[in-house]
């Protein structure tokens, strides 16, 4: 900062300053201030940086810095279409590194790019360049860190936990050497994350000792770096795992602890992750109405921010809410619309448990007694498909053709249903009354 009033700096040199100065900013979760070191270049998202005077490699940096904080200042804020934006700047600038053939920029650059794809739920898209951007990596470097530990949340994120857990045992040496605390913490707190998932899958209690024991470290490398928001999100973690163990009155506090540490920062992406969690609390501990409602608050935010993967979840938590809450017509169009999301995205290990939840929730309910049972064979999505449908048919069967009657059985609105029917099930169209026209007074 003492260099930036150098009357003798050069034009380049000020931005080369300017982008290292906000990228230490980046790494404390501090995007405000880091927007505020390329304000001379950018001021707000959906405006592009003003790159006159740089020279081209300069320049391709300054976009870089931008993409990046267009990404995480969007997650945070709820900003439409920040994601695609961030997309769009970081490419940019990756075009002009491999035309340089600068491999650590391209390797960087196609590592940020990784991330954005993989708040959207483009899994396959965030491996394939993250796999890439690693093949440029032949020495240890932060940026190599990186890249493995983004390839590993990217696993996670898939259900590929043991993989996940490899490659991230494999990285280990790397993250020992390196300096970067927030990076360390990082580490830990995915390896967590990643003994709890599966802890649940193969429920060996050793898995719940060692994310217990990575979570702590986690902790002690974010306070470290005082990196206040990702502290956060390993007491929502911490939460998360204590309501898994059942110890409902812990998982609470932690969560409470992580509610306030992101709403005074003004995350509101990551308190609905919170809220999320905190959903998944009440429905274990039979509070069944106001884990509907803190869900449905979650999703709402998710909705607002491309973050795919999470409105997944979401969605499979207030569907479990609304089944729980007998509005099983509400939820499986929720259950319904987890799986879409997932399978867009190419997360196939996320639609599948979220089809089986759908059983799990309402299979009981969807079972058509006067016909063939229930559905067996195709994909999850058909499967789910097949169910709506004759459960639309009964619905209208026996409200003798009325959609007001039969979306008030089913627990959605009228407008829901003549949608359902008028895109996805117009073969039951013959079987609505026609719309009475209603004389104006």
């Amino acid at each position: 900062m003492r260099e930036l009033v150098n009357p003798n700096l050069s034009v380049g040199g000020r931005a080369e300053l300017c982008c290292e100065l906000a990228k230490e900013f980046e790494n404390k979760g501090e995007y405000e201030e880091a927007r505020k070191a390329l304000s001379g270049y950018w001021r707000r998202i959906g405006e592009r940086p003003n790159l006159e005077g740089l020279e081209t490699s300069i320049a391709a940096e300054v976009l870089l810095r931008v993409g990046v904080l267009t990404g995480a200042i969007g997650s945070r804020n709820e900003v439409t279409e920040a994601e695609e934006t961030a997309k769009d700047l970081i490419s940019e600038s990756l075009s002009v590194f491999k035309s340089q053939s600068y491999k650590k920029k391209i390797a960087e650059a196609q590592t940020e790019l990784a991330l954005c794809y993989w708040r959207t739920g483009e899994l396959n898209e965030a491996r394939d360049v993250l796999k890439e951007a690693l093949s440029y990596l032949t020495t240890d470097s932060e940026v190599k860190a990186r890249a493995i530990l983004r390839l590993a949340i990217v696993e996670r994120g898939a259900a590929n936990f043991s993989k996940a857990l490899r490659i991230l045992t494999d990285g280990a040496p790397l993250f020992e050497k390196i300096n970067n605390q927030t990076l360390k913490g990082s580490y830990h707190v995915t390896l967590g994350i990643i003994f709890r998932n599966l802890w649940a899958t193969k429920n060996r209690t050793e898995y719940v000792d060692r994310a217990l024991i990575e979570y702590a470290a986690a902790s002690y490398h974010f306070e470290q770096a005082e990196h206040r928001c990702y502290l956060a999100n390993t007491e929502n973690n911490l939460g998360f795992l204590y309501y898994k163990l059942k110890q409902y009155g812990d998982a609470h506090a932690h969560l409470d602890h992580a509610r306030r540490v992101l709403m005074s920062l003004k995350d509101v992406s990551t308190v609905a992750q919170v809220d999320e969690t905190r959903a998944c609390v009440f429905l274990e501990q039979g509070r069944i109405a106001e884990a509907e409602r803190v869900a449905r608050a979650a999703v709402r935010t998710f909705e607002k921010n491309d973050r795919h993967a999470l409105l997944a979840e979401a969605l499979v938590t207030h569907g479990r809410a609304l089944a729980r809450l007998g509005k099983f017509g509400t939820a499986l169009l929720t259950f319904r619309r987890a799986i879409n999301i997932s399978e867009q995205a190419g997360n196939t290990n996320r639609a599948a448990q979220a089809a089986l939840t759908v059983f799990h929730e309402v299979g009981d309910r969807l079972m058509v007694t006067e016909e063939h049972g229930l559905v067996s064979g195709g994909k999850f999505n058909e499967v789910v498909g097949a169910l709506e449908h004759k459960l639309i048919k009964r619905a209208l069967d026996a409200a003798k053709g009325s959609i007001t009657y039969a979306s008030i059985n089913l627990g959605i609105s009228h407008q829901a249903l003549n949608y359902m029917l008028e895109t996805r099930h117009k073969d039951l169209l013959p079987k609505r009354t026609p719309a009475r026209r209603r004389p104006r007074k």
